[in-house]
């Protein structure tokens, strides 16, 4: 029964103090889905690498069939069946991973570069941003100078500014916020630190040697009694030309990696000092069967292996574990097989020419012959064969 309208504007204030409906989880961009399948396609070309896809009645069947059941077997497991999205992009573009899987992949050994970037063009590029790709401020290599964050960063949005991370403000991220102080800067970095205060009657430490500002009625600079103002009691110290604390430290008394009062994350005190973790060396590694293990300062990334590996220890297919099939190790490092230059003969019917392809190849026979189970017949005796011989007549005829 529909309310009198006087009776439902009585609702009105009960309405208002109601809590606002959550929000709408918000949408995956088209870059992400991408990258979302393009991860899930890379990982699935690492489960199925040892697999045995076999099954045909020649060498030259073994070879399609493998290469093409291990790609259908890829692809039915990029999308949950209850996804949707995942599914419709998948149904739209499976062409194009085909292509790339059978045909490019040599070529353009990054999937998502080559998918995402530059066939579907729905992201960009590391360090740029927009409908163009263009480079973030500061360069696509340090956008923001390194100091926060590109709008747009690798997606086809954004307006490429930055949002920089605390203590840092302007354009490139480059000057320091009120309450820090630039502990460097040259052409190609600008750090700033935060500014340390404390309530004391007496210098810190760091005043007698590098000076500091001291008090709210004394400044102290290297020292000297700059200004006095009577009638203050409570001093204010503020240690604003103290230099940082080495970069293994969270907290420090001293200059070095053994004045830490407390180790960073990723740091580990060892004899006396803080030194640097290495996460690579755990067990198991934290990175996937498809990546490799790069350490760096209190920190690690993970690298794709090279498209020609499966597993790998380094950068490019000379720190291969194992090749993928239709590759060998040749001079160090996993190359194409040339399976047409093959002592044996790889494609075994009469007039047969082979092609080889990335990780494959191909029998084809050539233009005008007609294809049959054992050979490709020229079309001179493709004819001959469709006729009947010629009939000798019988005795009682002649």
């Amino acid at each position: 029964m529909r309310l009198p309208r006087r009776a439902a504007l009585g609702l009105l204030p009960l309405l208002l103090l109601l809590p606002p409906a959550p929000e709408a989880a918000k949408k995956p961009t088209p870059c992400h889905r991408c990258r979302g399948l393009v991860d899930k396609f890379n990982q699935g070309m690492v489960d199925t690498a040892k697999k045995n896809f076999g099954g045909g009645n020649t060498a030259w069947e073994e070879k399609t069939l493998s290469n093409e059941i291990r790609l259908l077997e890829i692809l039915e497991g990029l999308c949950e069946s209850s996804d949707f999205e995942c599914n419709q992009m998948l149904e739209a573009q499976e062409e194009h991973l085909e292509a790339w899987w059978l045909q490019l992949k040599s070529e353009y050994p990054d999937l998502f570069e080559w998918f995402c970037v530059k066939t579907l063009k729905v992201c960009c590029s590391p360090g740029t941003y927009g409908p163009d790709c263009l480079a973030c401020q500061g360069g696509s290599q340090r956008p923001c100078s390194g100091n926060g964050h590109c709008s747009g960063d690798g997606s086809r949005q954004g307006d490429g500014s930055c949002r920089c991370h605390m203590g840092y403000q302007g354009p490139l991220c480059t000057d320091c916020m009120d309450g820090y102080f630039s502990s460097l800067r040259n052409e190609t970095h600008s750090i700033c630190t935060a500014v340390r205060t404390g309530l004391s009657d007496s210098y810190p430490p760091c005043c007698l040697s590098l000076g500091c500002w001291r008090g709210v009625g004394h400044a102290w600079i290297r020292g000297r009694n700059t200004h006095t103002q009577p009638g203050y009691s409570s001093r204010v110290w503020i240690a604003a030309f103290s230099p940082a604390c080495d970069e293994s430290c969270k907290t420090c008394s001293g200059l070095t990696n053994r004045d830490c009062g407390e180790c960073e994350v990723g740091w580990v005190l060892d004899e006396g000092a803080c030194v640097d973790v290495d996460e690579c060396a755990a067990e198991p590694p934290p990175c996937s069967a498809a990546q490799f293990c790069k350490n760096a300062n209190g920190s690690y990334t993970c690298e794709e292996c090279d498209s020609s590996c499966v597993g790998c220890t380094g950068e490019g297919p000379g720190n291969c574990k194992e090749c993928i099939s239709g590759y060998a190790r040749e001079h160090g490092q996993c190359a194409d097989v040339d399976e047409c230059s093959l002592a044996e003969k790889t494609c075994v019917r009469k007039n047969e020419n082979c092609y080889n392809t990335p990780g494959s190849y191909v029998c084809v026979c050539p233009d005008g012959f007609e294809e049959t189970e054992d050979a490709c017949v020229p079309p001179a005796e493709a004819a001959t064969e469709g006729e009947s011989p010629t009939q000798l007549p019988s005795r009682e005829d002649l």
